[in-house]
């Protein structure tokens, strides 16, 4: 589970109940994980984040503490440091603090209000780096700052195992543009999550305190008011599911009995027992991830682990075209 916070114009309210209508009537029933992210969904996942059995960023922070300057060393000096979905920009700090002389930080965000604020805050704790804000969706193309070209380097960073949250073709679509990004001399540093025991798996998006059941059913509360819905939030459960033949984790909310939920004139039928999935997060063998990373013409070559080998933060180098 990734925060990837959405502002949700009023223009687009019938583009929004489209696309929520489009997933639940597939089959399985399914929603966008934008929907956890309104302000009190942000709480929740910023609570998350500190569950003892959500080992995810506690781990990941760990790694970049413990190698950020290694990591500095080998990306090197005049590096234009490209962030895709940049968020608080935490682990991005210790990195800054170990670069020598970069280029530049551009934070790509497709939020504005929190990637403005978040590039002003780094702005003032760095006065002496270029940081140049992207508001973009990094799934689609968009645009680099001109002042780039005088960079040694350019390095895409993708911390927090965002990438899981893709399905295998959106991932190699978002690894190609990282490639295209980076051209021949570039790099991308990636956090990675790895797979492991499934019970592991199922304790960090299930907690015994229920934070992460209050987090998938704040995406039926956010749409309620979004789109003037009638999700009744005690009709459904939350479960976290290991889907082996994937090698994912699924969030779902499960139908506690047969009901119909009208979303813009148009009735949904849910059965009772039957799962809504909110979101899936793709956990990587080392050898697979590679296989996806060289479908995309990058090669792994530095892996980062914690001692346990739960997540990873991997170094990938393009691999040319002969």
């Amino acid at each position: 589970m990734t925060k990837r916070p959405t502002v949700i114009p009023v223009s687009r309210v019938d583009q929004l109940a489209a696309s929520v209508l489009d997933g639940l009537r597939r089959t399985p029933k399914e929603l966008s994980p934008v929907w956890f992210y309104d302000e009190y969904g942000s709480t929740l996942f910023d609570s998350i984040c500190e569950l003892p059995e959500y080992y995810l960023t506690r781990t990941e922070l760990g790694i970049m503490q413990e190698h950020a300057a290694e990591m500095a060393q080998i990306i090197g000096p005049q590096a234009a440091l490209i962030e895709f979905g940049s968020g608080t920009s935490l682990k991005t700090r210790l990195l800054l603090d170990h670069l020598v002389a970069p280029a530049a930080y551009v934070p790509v965000d497709i939020a504005r209000e929190h990637l403005i604020e978040a590039a002003n805050t780094l702005a003032r704790d760095y006065p002496a780096v270029r940081i140049f804000p992207v508001c973009a969706d990094f799934t689609a193309p968009f645009e680099l700052p001109k002042q780039l070209q005088d960079a040694q380097r350019r390095v895409v960073y993708f911390p927090g195992s965002t990438l899981g949250n893709f399905s295998r073709d959106q991932a190699r679509a978002v690894l190609q543009r990282m490639r295209e990004i980076v051209g021949d001399t570039g790099a991308v540093l990636i956090g990675i999550d790895l797979q492991k025991d499934p019970d592991v798996l199922r304790a960090a998006y299930n907690d015994s305190a229920g934070v992460t059941a209050q987090f998938n059913l704040n995406a039926l509360r956010h749409i309620n008011r979004e789109l003037g819905t009638k999700f009744d939030l005690t009709a459904f459960e939350h479960d976290a599911v290991w889907n082996e033949e994937q090698g994912r984790i699924e969030m779902h909310l499960i139908s506690k009995r047969d009901q119909v939920v009208d979303v813009s004139g148009t009735p949904i039928r849910f059965s009772r027992g039957e799962h809504l999935r909110t979101e899936y997060c793709h956990k990587y063998t080392q050898a697979g991830f590679e296989s996806l990373a060289a479908s995309a013409r990058l090669t792994s070559t530095r892996v980062w682990t914690d001692a346990e080998k739960k997540f990873s933060v991997q170094l990938l180098e393009p691999v040319r075209v002969q």
